[in-house]
């Protein structure tokens, strides 16, 4: 039972991030495409975690950690792809692929959790964050690349 609030929190943060891309999928991008990386930003603070004197996991676990979190965001870069609609404006495609891509990941995220749930706290957190960092690093940027193309292709064309 001790396990649960993380569990709710996970969940909370699961459907948040689905509710904003369903809700972008018909709202065009705003801006030149900076805030696509904003959310790295809130990773920042959790990079404590790793200089916290109580994780002590090896190298190789934080490195196989992240090498699981990249391989996550192949799905998600793949489903996610910007378009010009007949507004002129950049919207996020519609791609319910993407959601399932995103859902699945949880799951196994649950399900690893589970599978881990005797490890030491502070180390399954610090390696679960590594992991999510694994999957929202590389996601972010190739979206933001790809908006970029995009942003760049239909300013040279305007002009």
């Amino acid at each position: 039972m001790n396990g649960a609030p993380i569990y709710v929190m996970i969940a909370a943060i699961a459907v948040l991030v689905l509710w904003r891309r369903t809700r972008s999928m018909y709202r065009p991008v705003r801006g030149n495409g900076y805030r696509i990386l904003v959310p790295l930003l809130f990773m920042i603070p959790a990079v404590t975690l790793f200089f916290n004197p109580d994780v002590n996991e090896p190298a190789w676990a934080f490195a196989g950690a992240f090498g699981l979190g990249v391989i996550f965001s192949i799905p998600l870069i793949w489903t996610t792809n910007y378009e010009v609609r007949a507004d002129d404006q950049i919207y996020t495609q519609k791609n319910w692929g993407f959601i399932a891509a995103f859902v699945g990941i949880v799951i196994v995220r649950f399900a690893l959790r589970q599978q881990f749930s005797d490890m030491n706290p502070q180390n399954l957190m610090a390696l679960f964050v590594m992991v999510a960092m694994g999957y929202l690093v590389p996601w972010r940027i190739v979206s933001f690349i790809k908006f970029r193309r995009l942003f760049k292709d239909r300013v040279s064309i305007q002009s």
